[in-house]
């Protein structure tokens, strides 16, 4: 935006040394331009045709300048990013093999069995997972559930919705029969509300846990779950019920007007309201142990007499360590580090907790009086954040009795993370020193490698700047780190924002990315199988966060179709929602699963699956890695079967002696 001007009428300017005053820089405002703007200008090239503009059109000339610059630079990365897709192999989009319309935001979804369970408004409702049939809903609050656990008991299902106050409440789903068994952490005084932060339910649903959180306090509450009891009730009610009282038919309770689903209803479910079940029993409730301050005993038989029969041993809680001593240690450790010291320190978060039910072993043995089920869990294990010490308490216990852990393992630094494996035999803790420690619970001992190691172990990892990992290790070797995906720097629309294993395709993860791309990638072969899209074109929400829930049973995986809330009307009624249902096997790509499982059937056996093995299936494969090896070795395989046949005659002697 300059104009010409003949060389004859230029107009002379001053010379650069004339000037009058020193340069400055105009401010934004027309009212503080110079008004000897014009005469103070001079020209870098006097020989110059072309004179600039006056102001204010020299700030608008550069205003335009800088907005075509710009708009070119996008236009060319568009075509680069066109150019660049047209180039690649795209992967091919699977539509949904089915959907279920709603007519309310669904929050939060997860599957079990044969079911799909969604929380949204005032409640959640139950799906079947093959015909989309909404088998009914439970709507009795006056807030929206955001989370939802479905934990599989076998024949039942336990259900365990979250509400926006974080109360959480137990449901027994058996026979297509739903019965509301208890509110965890419901109160009456609003100002000492509790949040659930996580939950756990032991293998066979014997025992539940909840980590509440409140008032700046957390702990842990654990249940004893009735469950035979229940089984009882229900499949012999008349065993249960009061003879003198009349026997009333089991209702369907309803619950209000629910809004008419577009979908058939199941008309054979129905909520079971007038059925009272037993409740669950408090049996104990964990907190995170108290800081180690100065001893409070007067003699060390105070203290020994403190852990009797040895519980807490190595807590650090019983100590004849006095105060002055504390502070003389602490008094030498700031003058050693007080340039380290130094400065304003942020306020440590609150303490969280990892837990897991440990089945009977060798190092925890089941009461005999006790008697439960095969499998049934005993101890609960424990390890608090920037806690040395790894709690160990025993389940058979009431309310009553006190709160004491019943063995401790100790570690020389914070435990940072820990696992159990899937078969609830193993369990390792890594500590924040770099040392990890592997503890064989079936035989009570640490894990050392007996002749050369050669298992394997791959790992994906989503980092915080949205690149995709891959870490793996074998043998005694270091882990190696390749690049799955890498952070995209331009393209910020194709960021993952998450990352969901495929229990029915070992070796394959579920990536989902900002832009609402799905795909599905082979982890050993680096590549991208194919993709999932749902019909039409939908508006995302910015920043998209997807709602799925993977089956770990069956071949398949559900999406909420998401909508932006700037193209919706204020009138929620008319809207209709969806949650989408994609088919692994009804893939052209994917129709035999075990073609594409890039994975070993060795490595499969020792895979740990989110889902805990019952007692039966660990016996099993224990047996068949144990038949395996012998098959290797004939001469070791003759000598074990000698070996059963004098236990066998030795127990035979035995049966005639009695």
């Amino acid at each position: 935006m300059s104009f010409l001007r003949g060389s004859q009428t230029q107009k002379i300017k001053h010379p650069i040394g004339t000037r009058k005053g020193p340069l400055e820089v105009p401010p934004p405002t027309e009212k503080d331009w110079p008004k000897d703007d014009e005469e103070d200008h001079v020209l870098v090239d006097p020989d110059e045709e072309l004179d600039s503009l006056p102001q204010p059109y020299r700030m608008i000339n550069k205003l335009v300048n800088l907005l075509f610059d710009q708009s070119w630079e996008i236009i060319e990365e568009r075509n680069a990013l066109r150019e660049a897709e047209s180039s690649e192999i795209q992967p091919t989009v699977y539509p949904p093999f089915g959907e279920i319309q709603l007519n309310k935001m669904p929050n939060c979804m997860a599957v079990s069995q044969d079911y799909v369970f969604i929380g949204g408004a005032k409640g959640f409702s139950i799906y079947n997972l093959y015909s989309a049939k909404q088998i009914y809903a439970w709507e009795k609050l006056k807030v929206d559930v955001t989370s939802i656990w479905a934990t599989d008991l076998g024949n039942e299902i336990l259900i365990a919705p979250v509400d926006e106050m974080g109360i959480i409440r137990l449901f027994y789903f058996y026979k297509e029969g739903l019965y509301l068994i208890k509110a965890i952490n419901e109160v009456d005084d609003t100002s000492k509300q509790t949040t659930c932060i996580k939950m756990e339910i032991s293998q066979g649903g014997d025992f539940a846990a909840f980590l509440l959180q409140g008032a700046g306090d957390i702990w842990l509450d654990v249940y004893k779950l009735p469950k035979e009891t229940w089984l009882k009730k229900l499949e012999h009610p008349q065993l249960t019920s009061n003879p003198k009282k009349k026997v009333r038919q089991p209702q369907l309770n309803t619950l209000g007007p629910i809004s008419a689903d577009p979908l058939e209803m199941d008309t054979n479910a129905c909520f079971k309201g007038d059925i009272k079940l037993s409740l669950p029993v408090y049996i104990m409730k964990i907190k995170p142990p108290k800081p180690v301050t100065g001893t409070t005993f007067k003699s060390p038989l105070e203290v020994f007499a403190k852990i009797k029969d040895c519980y807490g041993l190595g807590s650090g809680q019983n100590h004849f360590i006095k105060d002055s001593q504390w502070e003389q240690q602490a008094e030498i450790f700031n003058a050693s580090y007080k340039k380290y010291l130094d400065g304003e320190w942020e306020e440590e978060p609150l303490s969280t907790a990892t837990f897991y039910f440990l089945l009977p072993s060798c190092l925890f043995a089941m009461p005999m009086e006790v008697k439960g089920p095969s499998g049934m869990a005993c101890v609960l294990g424990i390890h608090w954040t920037r806690s040395h010490n790894f709690f160990l308490y025993s389940l058979n216990r009431t309310l009553k009795d006190k709160t004491d852990p019943e063995g401790v393992w100790p570690c020389a630094a914070p435990i940072a993370v820990s696992q159990l494996s899937c078969c609830s035999s193993y369990l390792v803790l890594a500590c924040e020193d770099g040392v990890l420690t592997l503890w064989d619970l079936a035989k009570g001992q640490n894990m050392y490698p007996e002749g050369p190691v050669k298992s394997q172990m791959k790992c994906v990892v989503l980092c915080t700047d949205a690149s995709l990992h891959l870490v793996e290790a074998g043998g005694i070797q270091g882990p190696t780190i390749s690049v799955l995906v890498e952070r995209p720097v331009k393209h910020l629309d194709k960021t993952i924002c998450a990352v969901a294993p495929v229990p029915a395709l070992p070796g394959m993860v579920l990536i989902f990315s900002k832009n609402g791309s799905v795909c599905l990638m082979d982890v050993a072969k680096r590549e991208i199988i194919c993709a999932f899209a749902p019909p039409g074109a939908f508006p995302l929400e910015v920043p998209w966060k997807p709602v799925f829930a993977v089956s770990p049973d069956h071949p398949c995986f559900l999406l909420r179709g998401d909508y932006s809330h700037e193209t919706e009307s204020t009138d929620d009624a008319g809207i209709q929602y969806s949650v989408f249902y994609f088919n692994f096997e009804a893939c052209p790509l994917l129709e035999n699963i075990s073609k594409n499982c890039t994975i070993p059937q060795r490595d499969l056996d020792n895979m740990a699956f989110p889902q805990a093995l019952p007692l039966e299936k660990r016996c099993e494969r224990f047996l068949q890695k144990s038949y395996r090896k012998l098959e290797k070795n004939p001469e070791k395989e003759q000598e074990h079967w000698a070996r059963l046949q004098r236990y066998s005659l030795s127990l035979q002697r035995e049966n005639f002696k009695k």
